[in-house]
């Protein structure tokens, strides 16, 4: 049987060329932050080095910002008249995708402040502790019929966020500890997002059998959430090491293989068309 979700080798830019118009329902992107500049942080109470490979490197104001230019366009290309895009960040990068967002015309929906209760402390002690990331929420025109599952965000389950009252409306700060132990037992990516997250993304902005798409999958996180609530999944990464990862994630996530419907097939190569 096929599988739901295909995973592809490359730079989102090249394998977004490929990919038909108006044929995505959402996009959730995580881009580089640019953070590996040679500094330290605090994980698990240890410090470490920023530094997360070649593809998280500054390429200056001007490139960094030509390069958001550069997928968000691709994104709002391949997305139906209808879809949404998702793009999380910190205060690192999270300004030039939104100016990016407006350059294009989309029209902003939502920023999300996802606060992290367990955030890891500041070290040098000379500015308050970082202890959130933004999430903006856009549809590509002003006048689209977006997908919002509201009943599902207001009545729904999530007692991992202390700040959500049950029965009452959604607001946009959420609050979810960072990803868990247990979600790297296959491997590990350094910017890796909590399932919980993903799943509240997913739930709120699409609908089963829709075709989500993530430009910079790394761990898979948002293709897990996606297959494991009936939706269908393209992930795109740079790294061979990261591809390999989400693929071992989607699979142990996966139902028995007689229930899988067959939407798509797994490829972790170059773009061969959907």
């Amino acid at each position: 049987m096929t599988k739901p979700y295909r995973l592809y080798l490359g730079d989102c830019r090249e394998v977004l060329k490929q990919i038909p118009d108006e044929s995505i329902d959402v996009v959730f992107a995580d881009p580089p932050y640019r953070l590996s500049n040679g500094g330290f942080t605090c994980q698990g109470g240890r410090m470490v080095s920023v530094n997360k490979g070649g593809w998280d490197k500054s390429m200056g104001l001007e490139g960094d910002h030509a390069f958001n230019l550069e997928w968000i366009a691709e994104c709002q290309r391949v997305l139906k008249p209808n879809g949404t895009i998702w793009i999380s960040g910190t205060y690192h990068n999270i300004y030039s995708c939104g100016f990016a967002l407006q350059e294009l015309r989309f029209h902003l929906l939502n920023d999300i402040t996802w606060f992290k209760p367990n955030a890891s402390p500041n070290l040098s002690c000379r500015f308050f502790t970082a202890s959130h990331e933004t999430l903006l929420w856009a549809k590509k025109t002003k006048t689209a019929r977006h997908t919002f599952n509201y009943e599902a965000m207001k009545g729904g389950d999530f007692p991992e966020d202390r700040l959500k009252v049950p029965q009452k409306q959604m607001r946009s700060v959420w609050a979810m500890n960072s990803t868990p132990q247990e979600e790297k037992q296959l491997g590990k990516h350094p910017t890796q997002k909590p399932l919980k997250l993903m799943e509240r993304v997913v739930l709120a902005s699409s609908n089963p059998k829709d075709l989500i798409l993530d430009p910079f999958c790394g761990s898979g996180t948002t293709g897990v959430a996606a297959v494991k609530h009936g939706r269908r999944f393209i992930g795109v990464d740079i790294e061979q090491g990261y591809i390999n990862l989400a693929q071992r994630r989607l699979e142990s996530s996966l139902p028995h293989k007689d229930s899988i419907s067959p939407l798509m097939h797994p490829e972790v190569h170059q773009y061969q068309g959907l």
